[in-house]
């Protein structure tokens, strides 16, 4: 099983903390296959038909996704602090 970069960024520095950070975003990605029209659009970082959810207790990062995609299409996951309409458009 590889890692996912977000659990090898935080892992540099906390292995304990990269896991619950882990544990919650596949849990809000579980959450989301079954109510994908959970989240919310937010036009003023795309005009792609996504949406957007905060993953619960880690409010810095979010899901973005295809909310018409069977199965559920993760589009990225990403850290508040980066530039995300860039990485929405690529």
């Amino acid at each position: 099983m590889t890692c996912s970069p977000v659990w090898s960024y935080i892992a540099q520095d906390n292995i304990e903390a990269a896991d619950r950070v882990e544990a919650q975003i596949y849990a809000a990605c579980g959450f989301l296959a079954s109510a994908p029209q959970a989240g919310h659009v937010r036009r003023d970082l795309t005009a792609r038909p996504v949406c957007f959810w905060t993953v619960p207790r880690f409010p810095n990062y979010f899901i973005v996704y295809d909310p018409a995609s069977s199965p559920l299409r993760i589009i990225r996951i990403l850290h508040g602090a980066l530039d995300i309409p860039r990485y929405l458009t690529e």
